[in-house]
């Protein structure tokens, strides 16, 4: 038999080892040990990890890259950088919303990052990065998945057309509804605007995806609204709640009753590690709060949980780098997620979960799946976190698309060579 594209020797994240994988005609056609047959091209991955693609389901694609336009954030605060991209946002154009986007796009793909999830501000009339992240959907799509979100940053009330202009985003083809209840005016506009965007969503037989409680401010509670309209409307598995940090400053006792109504009801949760830690926590003295919701206990409440990057060089954030271990990284240090199965857990906040949270067609690593992977210079999933592995190979539909050499670095010491390669550091019990 013959294929277009044949990994051999592969480790896969449930644990299976020494795994061929057989790819044609864009799909995945055969996954186990010893695949007979030839293949245009042919992948020693030499034992080791072979994963589905990294997934950011928060991001937002219209402001990166833009850092210093028009001025830097001084005080690092979330209300900072909203008044910062309120003063960039009449200056955008088509063109310089799209150039940076589509950069991002490259280096995310460089990265093994094949699908992404980003928010779109639709509080200007123009609907200008509306309607340049749509042009950069359509050119991306053969490599790499875009979902965009309506998403009302100046308030879905407080915004003057911001009711009309995330309709027309809407019509224009933005896939999914938005939100920002805690910037709404008052705690009752907040919790309406979220009856009203929901609503729209299951008329429109759409996804949501809600910016929810973003703030240190304990009583600030729209997930529970969020919860009871999901469950009110019928759209348990459709409905995320991003940040969610408010949580963190809660009391147990609320909380105690928030799972499981999270849970029952069917929505999901999305934290965004690097950018929670650097901006929440910022009008405290000492202790400051960490900021990030409340991974471990979401988890054991059942509720799914992804990790999202949520900004790179931009009016919030003048770091990062498109690379999602980096983010898995942040999350298992600031949840104290550092048992076995919680680094295996935070490997899967930003693969598998956070494709169940974007309802990605055709995900993972089973016959019939896209042939959509990366090759990691790494044996297992902890290991791919912890060295923040290099992507030797990165596959879009059965072809390769990106691949660099292996990490190792020549010393010389005392005028003798030696070779370090960091996968080679193994822990203890296993070989090399």
């Amino acid at each position: 038999m013959s294929f277009d594209l044949l990994i051999r020797n592969a480790n896969l994240p449930d644990g299976r080892t020494g795994i061929d994988i057989a790819c044609a005609g864009g799909r995945i056609v055969a996954v186990e040990a010893s695949i007979q047959g030839a293949a245009e091209r042919v992948i020693d991955a030499a034992n080791r990890l072979v994963s589905p693609p990294l997934v950011d389901c928060h991001f937002h694609m219209d402001a990166t890259l833009s850092l210093g336009l028009p001025r830097l954030n001084q005080s690092g605060t979330l209300l900072e950088g909203i008044a910062l991209w309120g003063e960039l946002k009449p200056l955008l154009t088509h063109e310089a919303v799209a150039e940076r986007a589509l950069r991002y796009c490259d280096l995310a793909v460089a990265q093994g990052l094949l699908a992404i999830r980003s928010h779109v501000d639709i509080c200007d009339d123009r609907l200008v990065a509306v309607d340049a992240l749509l042009d950069v959907k359509k050119k991306v799509s053969p490599y790499l998945d875009l979902q965009l979100v309506a998403f009302p940053q100046d308030g879905y009330f407080r915004s003057p057309n911001a009711i009309e202009n995330l309709e027309r985003a809407l019509d224009r083809g933005v896939d999914i509804v938005g939100g920002i209840p805690h910037f709404e005016r008052t705690m009752n506009d907040g919790a309406r605007s979220v009856t009203a965007l929901c609503e729209i969503a299951e008329k429109r037989g759409l996804l949501i995806d809600m910016h929810c409680d973003e703030t240190d401010d304990p009583m600030s509670r729209h997930v529970e609204t969020l919860a009871y309209e999901t469950q009110r409307l019928g759209l348990a598995g459709r409905v995320a709640g991003s940040h969610l940090t408010s949580m963190h400053s809660m009391d147990n006792y609320y909380v105690s009753k928030l799972l499981p109504l999270m849970a029952e009801a069917g929505v999901a949760a999305i934290a965004n590690p690097l950018i929670n830690i650097a901006i929440q926590g910022r009008h405290d003295t000492y202790p400051k709060r960490r900021g990030m919701t409340r991974v471990p206990e979401l988890k054991s409440a059942g509720i799914p949980v992804a990790f999202g990057h949520d900004c790179v060089m931009d009016p919030w954030y003048s770091l990062g780098n498109a690379d999602m271990f980096e983010v898995a990284m942040m999350g298992l240090h600031v949840g104290h997620l550092t048992s076995r199965d919680d680094m295996r857990f935070c490997f899967d906040a930003v693969t598998k979960t956070p494709a169940r949270i974007m309802h990605l067609d055709g995900y993972g690593l089973e016959p019939g799946c896209y042939a959509d992977m990366v090759v990691l210079q790494a044996d297992d999933p902890i290991e791919a976190i912890r060295l923040k592995a290099t992507r030797l190979f990165v596959v879009r539909r059965g072809k390769v698309v990106a691949e660099s050499q292996e990490r190792v670095t020549n010393l010389w010491l005392d005028g003798r060579p030696a070779t370090v390669n960091q996968a080679d550091y193994a822990p203890a019990g296993r070989s090399a």
